[in-house]
C-alpha cells in the first residue's frame, strides 16, 4: 500500500468515526455510550456499551453499496425472520424518530448507519476440524429454516429492493463486486483455463434454472466469520449481501475460503444432512453443489483482487494459486456436461 493509499485510508476511516458517533446522537439512551471500532472490512462495525451491562452493534454501511430502501428491505427481513421463525438473528433498533436507518452525508459522501441488538458467541474454528464437521449439520439446518421461511413467503419478497446474485453479477458481465480476471495472480493461461470453468458453470446454471424452489432472498454470506457459537446454538448475522439467489449458493458461501481444505466433503455432507431434516435436496441439486462451490470460489478471487483490508491482504495471490487444482478438477468432471 502506497502512502497515498495511507492517507485516504486514514480519511475514510474518519468519515466512518464521525458518523458512528452522530448515529449515536439518533438514541437519547446512548449519548453516554462508548464506542469502539470491532471491524473494518466492507462496512465498519462498532461495539456500542451504554454503561448499563447493555451491548449493542452499530453498522455504518459502506458508501454507494446500498440505498437507504434497500437497507430496508434488509430490515423488513431480520424482522419477519425473527416473528415467523425460531433462527436467532441481530434486530435492528429504532432510533427516538422511529426510524431504522439514518443517513450521514461527510463531503457529498452519504453513510448509513444502523443500530443492532449484540448477540453473544464466537465465529467457528476451522482449524477445529471436528466441531466443524458436527457444527455444519447444525448450520444446514439453520439454513433450510431461512430457505422455507422465503418460499412461505415469495410474494411478500418480491416486492424487496435487494441485489440479485446469479451468474451475471458474480461472474459474468455485471459483477457486483469486480472481475474474476483482474484478480491477484492470473496470467493468460490461468484466465483461459478459469474462463473455461466459468462457461461450463453458466451453462449448467441456465439449464438448472430459477424455480422459487431453488431460488428466492438468501441470506448470501454464511462465510464462518457470520456465525457465531454460543453452546449448541448458531446464530447468524451480517445480512448486508443479503438478496435473490440460488438457495445452494448460501451453502457456497458458508465454505468461503476454506474450499480447497481436505475436509470439504465432509462438511458438504453434514451440511446437507441438517438441511434434509427440514428441506429435502433432490438429486439434481446435490449434483450442482461443486458448480456453486466454484463459482463462489472464482467471486472471492475478484473480491480478494478488488479489495484492500485484513483479511484480503492475508489471503492474497496464494488464495488464487490454491484454487488452480479445484479448477482443473472441475473442469475434467464437467468440461462433456455442456457440449
Amino acid at each position: 500500500m502506497g502512502q497515498m493509499d495511507f492517507i485516504d485510508l486514514e480519511l475514510v476511516l474518519s468519515n466512518f468515526h464521525q458518523a458512528a458517533n452522530d448515529a449515536l446522537k439518533e438514541f437519547s439512551c446512548l449519548l453516554e455510550a462508548s464506542c469502539k471500532m470491532i471491524d473494518y472490512s466492507e462496512n465498519a462495525t462498532y461495539l456500542v456499551e451504554d454503561g448499563q451491562g447493555k451491548k449493542y452493534i452499530l453498522r455504518i454501511s459502506r458508501p454507494n453499496y446500498h440505498k437507504k430502501e434497500e437497507i430496508e428491505a434488509e430490515i423488513a427481513w431480520l424482522n419477519s425472520l425473527h416473528e415467523q421463525s425460531p433462527i436467532d438473528v441481530s434486530l435492528p433498533m429504532r432510533a427516538d424518530d422511529g426510524d431504522y436507518v439514518h443517513a450521514h452525508s461527510y463531503n457529498d459522501t452519504i453513510y448509513y448507519s444502523t443500530l443492532f441488538t449484540f448477540l453473544e458467541g464466537n465465529a467457528p474454528d476451522e482449524n477445529n476440524e471436528d466441531d466443524l464437521i458436527q457444527q455444519f449439520e447444525t448450520l444446514g439446518e439453520i439454513t433450510a429454516m431461512f430457505h422455507k421461511h422465503t418460499i412461505e413467503q415469495h410474494d411478500y419478497y418480491q416486492a424487496f429492493q435487494r441485489m440479485t446474485w446469479d451468474y451475471d453479477t458474480i461472474l459474468g458481465q455485471s459483477p457486483k463486486w469486480a472481475r474474476w480476471q483482474d484478480g491477484l495472480g492470473m496470467t493468460p493461461a490461468r484466465i483461459a483455463l478459469y474462463e473455461e470453468a466459468s462457461h461450463i458453470i453458466q451453462k449448467k446454471l441456465e439449464a438448472f434454472g430459477k424455480e422459487k424452489t431453488r431460488f428466492g432472498l438468501i441470506h448470501a454470506d454464511l462465510r464462518l466469520a457470520n456465525l457465531l457459537i454460543y453452546g449448541d446454538e448458531i446464530k447468524v448475522i451480517d445480512f448486508d449481501d443479503c438478496g435473490f439467489g440460488w438457495f445452494l449458493y448460501d451453502l457456497a458461501t458458508s465454505v468461503s475460503f476454506i474450499e480447497h481444505m481436505p475436509y470439504l466433503d465432509e462438511l458438504i455432507a453434514s451440511w446437507v444432512k441438517g438441511y434434509s431434516k427440514i428441506r429435502l435436496l433432490t438429486d439434481a441439486e446435490k449434483e450442482m453443489i461443486p458448480t456453486f462451490i466454484l463459482m463462489r470460489r472464482l467471486q472471492l478471487i475478484s473480491w480478494i483482487g478488488s479489495r484492500d483490508n485484513e483479511t484480503t491482504r492475508l489471503l492474497g495471490e496464494n488464495y488464487t494459486l490454491q484454487s488452480d487444482d479445484l479448477v482443473k478438477a472441475y473442469v475434467e468432471k464437467y468440461q462433456d456436461c455442456t457440449n
